[in-house]
């Protein structure tokens, strides 16, 4: 039995060695060794075996590993859909967002409502 991972709460490299885990799993349940998926992917054996143990391999083996595996249409659980809010599209005269800004900052000594709190 495997344990499940809070991914919002584990560090990079917890989150690394899971995914090796579950591809190692995705593989093995294919029923391919790792010599097959290294020659499928175009990587070294070598390298399946350090993703699979979360050892570091870059995007480009992790993405060639998913598509050898036949599950790289995985991918778009990852980005949902950010669809314009009708309100943001009003605002922007029906362009797409391009850009991020900051946040404005409040000015120092900015009026705020002046409420004491309640005395028992």
């Amino acid at each position: 039995m495997t344990q499940k991972i809070d991914y919002a709460l584990a560090s990079p490299e917890a989150i690394e060695y899971a995914l090796g885990r579950e591809l190692e799993k995705l593989r093995l349940s294919k029923n391919i060794n790792q010599t097959a998926l290294a020659e499928e992917a175009g990587v070294s054996r070598r390298t399946i075996t350090r993703l699979e143990n979360g050892e570091g391999t870059s995007l480009d083996t992790f993405i060639r590993v998913m598509r050898a595996l036949g599950v790289v249409d995985r991918f778009d659980m990852l980005f949902p859909e950010t669809g314009t809010r009708p309100i943001d599209r009003v605002r922007l005269g029906g362009k797409e967002r391009k850009r991020a800004r900051k946040k404005p900052k409040t000015a120092a000594g900015a009026w705020t409502w002046d409420v004491e709190p309640e005395k028992p």
